[in-house]
């Protein structure tokens, strides 16, 4: 499938047992569920699918079941970062290897490198694929480690693949940077919100968003993208402001918070899995009175 990148683009949870074991039948109902509410593309394992808290093997394992499910409605991108940059190959490789549409990066974990061991990183792995790249740029969760205009613009010029960046800096001047530099070289590079801040994204250029909301409530996030994009700046506002206050809400033992909330809506995934908490019932009974408050429960889909 030709790779489109637009609109509220799902990056699942991971669903897990009681005794914190893979849960792939609900996998395959949550992959399915996401289609089938509007989700245009399936992305996985970012940081809410508690990437960094399963081996590679059972990564590999949930990436060929999305792909299987998803079965060429949408496209499958492959979240491929790893503490270890071998893992990471491996990952690609095996992402490609099952006809994935794409693979995401991420600037490499802990380790403050510089800029020219991030390009020649980024090159490394989309060299060593023939599938599209996807970079991703997250400094709060690498020791302010970030992507620059400069950078990005010289990977551009390197790798024929790199087609768009998940820029989840939550810096517009960051944003407009790196978009200015990227969009000068490649005018249909796919620059995509990290989360659902689409109203302050958008008319930057951005085409989309990784949901994190979208598990809870997707409707809300495909009004607020498309009030953006039609420009309807009075309802793209609502439904931000009501975005916004769900995001505090889940980002609070992120992501145990969002799989509690996801009890709630009737779409149970199990436990996270430690050292990460696992919501309590009076963490549970608290999202659910926000939900409420909100007006989620009454104009968002219960159960799968």
């Amino acid at each position: 499938m030709s790779l489109v990148l637009r609109g509220v683009m799902q990056s699942t949870v991971t669903p897990l047992k009681d005794d914190f074991s893979p849960d792939l039948a609900t996998f395959e109902k949550l992959v399915d569920f996401h289609i089938r509410t509007g989700a245009t593309a399936i992305a996985w394992p970012h940081h809410k699918s508690e990437s960094l808290n399963l081996t590679i093997a059972e990564r590999k394992r949930f990436a060929e079941v999305a792909v299987k499910v998803t079965a060429g409605r949408v496209p499958v991108s492959i979240h491929v970062s790893a503490l270890s940059v071998e893992d990471s190959m491996d990952l690609a490789r095996h992402a490609e290897a099952i006809h994935a549409d794409a693979i995401l990066a991420i600037t490499p974990y802990f380790w403050k490198p510089t800029f020219e061991s991030l390009y020649d990183y980024f090159v490394r792995v989309g060299t060593g694929v023939g599938i599209p790249l996807i970079a991703y740029n997250s400094p709060s969760y690498l020791e302010g480690v970030a992507f620059d205009g400069e950078l990005i613009q010289r990977l551009i010029e390197r790798l024929p693949n790199l087609v768009g960046m998940k820029e989840a800096s939550f810096d517009s001047e960051r944003f407009v940077e790196i978009a200015r530099a990227a969009h000068a070289m490649k005018p249909d590079f796919a620059m995509i919100a990290g989360v659902e801040f689409l109203l302050p994204s958008v008319p930057l250029g951005c085409v989309g968003s990784y949901s994190s909301a979208g598990a809870i409530a997707p409707n809300l996030c495909t009004r607020l993208f498309e009030a953006c994009v039609a420009g309807d700046w009075k309802t793209a506002r609502e439904c931000q402001y009501k975005l916004s206050v769900l995001w505090s809400l889940f980002r609070d033992q992120y992501p145990s918070s969002l799989k509690g909330g996801m009890v709630t809506m009737g779409r149970p995934v199990g436990p996270t899995r430690p050292p990460l908490p696992t919501a309590t019932p009076e963490r549970r009974a608290h999202i659910a009175e926000q939900l409420e408050v909100l007006g989620i429960l009454a104009t968002e889909p219960h159960g799968w």
